[in-house]
């Protein structure tokens, strides 16, 4: 029988990547991770979590307009992203030492470089001069921006990584994408008091969302002041000699702005790793293609997260390397289940969503029952703040089952968690009949609309 190593080497510390070398290594497994910039990984450096904090720096200016109507004055305020950046990156290495410190109190043993496969049972541990061996090997390198090279002036621009790192806030910024990475920061920009412009090529931000969220949205934040350009992209991007940029458009449109940010999708992190060498297949797009139990082709490497490039969120990551170890080190064959995840996209408003949207629907099922409301939240009675709120059902006629449920509005990744249960527990139309509703509050209307809006049979309305 062979010796190696390790039981299990990681290669990626990242959320998915740290999960699993933690729990392998507190079952007494020896467990070995690499990562060569900062543990925690995309979400903890550089995605959700840094995000969301930028997320709550940006409502403060319509929290403090909104306070006048509640009857507080609020002197004039001044904003500093110094501060903000400063305070976020305290935050970010703190997070950092929580995912070290969860590694080494169960035993695995860390190193801080990059780790590129040498055979399926040997890894390379760049800069160190040495090699290790492992009788499994896990993936968990994440993705990266796709830099768009193919855009002239493309080195001019920067992505969401350098968003959270620019020494100073720009007076104004284009970017480009209408995915949610690109609608979260045109949202933040503006609301840090950045002229906003977001390009993009189709005909309706959040291609993959509820076309009712995606409409309101587009149209709210349009009244916020943010200028949405769709059916565009960029031809080039030029320095001009005051240091702005020039963007010029396919439509031979212009802008003149500070910052150019490119927000268009993510690429698997795949480059150098040495999967040729160990015989690991490869997608078109640097995937790795696995297995339902996110095993590649060769049967003692697995991979897991957004390098398989299945579902790209940090939870189902976690939840792949939960059922990595169930499968590789409990005996206990467990399969990740992608099917109704909840998400969010923090922009402002929110929007909170989980199971099929109302198109999707109409494809999968003969009749489909739609349940919507669009009101104005409470809170904002007083302040007078013209912004409405939208919660959609989607029900399939034949079951009754709610196979769909879509927020917008004040907590709606809050609301989607709890409707995440729901949905995936198979719930009923009736089931949220007869649920008692919280009054007052905005989420008691999922459970309060009784009759449809409208039906839809064989995909045509009725």
């Amino acid at each position: 029988m062979a010796s190696y190593d390790y039981d299990l080497f990681v290669i990626g510390g990242g959320s998915g990547g740290v999960r699993a070398g933690r729990v392998a290594a507190s079952l007494g497994k020896k467990v070995a991770i690499a990562e060569e910039y900062r543990y925690g990984g995309t979400c903890v450096i550089r995605g959700c979590v840094p995000k969301k904090l930028f997320v709550y720096a940006s409502q403060f200016p319509e929290h403090f307009e909104d306070a006048a109507g509640y009857g507080w004055s609020v002197p004039e305020a001044r904003f500093d992203w110094p501060t903000l950046v400063a305070n976020k990156d305290r935050e970010i290495a703190r997070l950092e030492g929580l995912y070290r410190k969860g590694l080494d109190n169960a035993g695995a043993e860390i190193f801080d470089c990059r780790a590129e496969l040498v055979d399926r049972n040997t890894v390379r541990l760049v800069g160190l001069d040495r090699t290790v061996t492992a009788g499994t090997i896990l993936v968990a390198t994440g993705g990266r921006p796709n830099p768009h090279a193919a855009l002239p002036g493309h080195e001019l621009c920067i992505s969401s990584n350098e968003a959270f790192h620019l020494d100073t806030l720009p007076r104004s910024i284009a970017i480009a994408g209408g995915g949610y990475i690109a609608v979260e920061f045109a949202n933040i920009f503006h609301g840090l008091g950045v002229e906003t412009t977001l390009v993009y090529r189709g005909k309706e931000i959040l291609g993959r969302f509820d076309m009712d969220l995606r409409r309101t949205l587009h149209e709210t934040m349009e009244k916020k002041g943010i200028r949405i350009l769709c059916h565009t992209i960029f031809d080039r991007i030029e320095r001009r000699a005051d240091g702005r940029l020039d963007a010029h458009l396919h439509d031979n449109g212009h802008l003149v702005v500070d910052t150019v940010m490119l927000a268009l999708g993510r690429t698997p992190n795949t480059a150098g790793l040495g999967l040729e060498a160990a015989g690991v297949a490869v997608g078109p797009r640097g995937e790795i293609p696995v297995d339902q139990f996110s095993r590649t082709n060769i049967d003692n490497i697995y991979a897991i997260g957004d390098v398989t490039d299945r579902v790209q969120l940090t939870p189902v990551a976690i939840h792949e390397a939960m059922c990595f170890v169930e499968t590789v080190f409990k005996d206990n064959p467990t399969r990740p289940d992608h099917d109704d995840v909840a998400t969010a996209v923090f922009s402002q408003p929110e929007i909170g969503t989980v199971g099929l949207a109302e198109d999707e629907a109409v494809k999968r099922f003969r009749h489909v029952e739609i349940y919507k409301a669009s009101f104005r939240p409470m809170r904002h009675t007083l302040s007078g703040r013209d912004e409405k709120m939208m919660m959609k059902l989607v029900v399939d006629g034949d079951s009754r089952r709610v196979v769909g449920a879509h927020i917008l509005g004040p907590d709606a990744g809050e609301m989607a968690q709890i409707l995440g249960i729901a949905v995936k527990a198979r719930l009923t139309k009736e089931d949220f009949d007869r649920t008692m509703a919280v009054h007052p509050s905005a989420a008691e209307e999922l459970v309060t609309m009784y009759q449809p809006s409208y039906r839809l049979r064989d995909g045509e309305r009725l």
